[in-house]
């Protein structure tokens, strides 16, 4: 295992005041990720129209429906090979090619399907390319988010690691808020009609070209100061780097893997799930769950941001305790408090939005297991293998599980968040004595 360089640099490093080019840095990520989860949640939003126009005419609407969330589907399926393979030359060769990378790889799919021709101009070749497509977009967007958030964590001060992963969460989540206001501004300006001949390709064709912006404004940015310490030092890992960190980071995989169940369970019962769900539990009209949806979706970037603030000032496994249980209290307190009194939708959907905050402290924690040499390939790994487990398996779940209750979404959440308890207790007990990090594993700190 290559040594960390943290030695080596100046102990006014981790200590240091955020600068303007830190600033710049995290605004310039946040941004990115942003349009880039845009380009990536937007196909969810026109399933319906995008299953007429790709498949048969002919072709029954529950199987339309099953084929085209199929092709939603699949991008999810792509992220674990693209994850791992963009981490492999993150750790080799630099964080910022990557970086880099992954936006340009979603922003050539997404433009490309607002071209695409349809099932009565190109027939099975149609849904064929929108799959491929579909494909390189989930293969992005597994580089996306761990070369992210390892690329933010490596830039700023270590006690400021907390803030930068936490507003990076922000703004993917805020791309989430993005996508949903601009389907829902489409169906207010254009009709049925023109929605389905022509206005369904706009936002493909302004996130693609919009996502092209993103890559011109990093190649602004600069290497982390972390890969170029490594690199200096001849630190880099001499072994496959994702090799290395299953082979000697095994503790932190797994709490990794198991952090990232709390992030899905959060994020997708919670925020995805439950506008559908309070819709066909308590007869509440789309158009007011949606709303309700998008003003919980907004606190849950400010709540990222406060539990990542949060982290940097009592330690990541402290702040995990404090929002897990208080997402395990909120989503009982919402599920069962709309069930009784409706009229408390919007307050108690934006509570428990800003609780699901608590995902902002999970790349704090992953950021802390790794050692820089492995950081990227590992945090890959777990993120993208989890998320595919349980962000699939998930829907599933709870689906099922509603057949003999109506809270099981959140009994779900509420089994998740103790499992996120029990994790945070692990990573107190590990923890060196005196040690701020309340992380796992050699790599206890980012090694600025």
């Amino acid at each position: 295992m290559a040594t960390s360089p943290s030695d080596a640099a100046p102990a006014s490093a981790a200590t240091r005041p955020l600068s303007a080019r830190d600033i710049r840095t995290l605004g310039l990520a946040a941004l990115g990720g942003a349009l880039e989860f845009y380009d990536f949640i937007i196909f969810v939003f026109f399933t319906a129209v995008i299953g007429r126009l790709f498949f048969p005419p002919e072709t029954a609407d529950w199987l339309r429906q099953s084929q085209t969330f199929g092709l939603f589907a699949a991008g999810y399926l792509a992220r674990p090979l693209g994850g791992i393979v963009m981490a492999h030359f993150g750790d080799r060769t630099g964080r910022k090619r990557m970086f880099t990378l992954s936006v340009f790889l979603m922003s050539v799919p997404t433009l490309l399907m607002g071209l695409l021709p349809t099932f009565a101009t190109a027939g099975y070749a149609a849904p064929l390319a929108l799959l491929t497509l579909r494909l390189l977009q989930g293969a992005a967007v597994g580089g996306e988010v761990p070369g992210a958030w390892v690329f933010v964590s490596e830039h700023v001060p270590e006690r400021r690691v907390g803030l930068a992963c936490g507003t990076l969460t922000a703004g993917l989540t805020l791309g989430i808020l993005l996508g949903s206001l601009v389907a829902t501004a489409l169906n207010t300006i254009f009709t049925p009609e023109e929605v389905q001949a022509f206005a369904w390709r706009l936002p493909f064709v302004v996130g693609g070209v919009f996502g092209f912006l993103a890559v011109f404004l990093r190649r602004w940015l600069q290497e982390t100061p972390v890969f170029e310490e490594m690199r200096k030092q001849h630190a880099l890992v001499r072994e496959l780097p994702l090799k290395a960190a299953l082979k000697g980071h095994a503790p932190a995989v797994a709490v990794s893997m198991l952090l990232t169940w709390v992030l899905t369970a959060g994020i997708v019962v919670v925020i995805l799930m439950t506008p559908t769900l309070v819709q066909q539990l308590h007869a509440i009209p789309a158009a007011r769950a949606l709303g309700a949806n998008s003003v919980a979706t907004l606190t849950l970037t400010v709540g990222c941001v406060c539990f990542g603030m949060l982290a940097d000032r009592l330690g990541p496994a402290r702040a995990l305790a404090l929002g897990t249980a208080a997402l395990l209290v909120t989503v009982q307190l919402f599920y069962r408090g709309v069930a009784n009194a409706p009229g408390h939708l919007v307050p108690l959907y934006a509570l428990v939005g800003f609780c699901v905050g608590v995902v902002g402290v999970v790349p704090a924690v992953m950021v802390h297991a790794f050692p820089p040499a492995v950081r990227f390939s590992g945090i890959s790994f777990s993120y993208n293998v989890a998320y595919a487990l349980f962000g699939g398996l998930t829907p599933l779940i709870v689906t099922l599980a509603m057949k003999q209750s109506p809270l099981a979404p959140a009994h779900y959440v509420t089994a998740v968040c103790g499992v996120g308890l029990v994790v945070a207790v692990y990573l107190l007990r590990a923890a060196p004595a005196g040690s701020q990090a309340d992380s796992v594993g050699e790599g206890s700190t980012p090694s600025h």
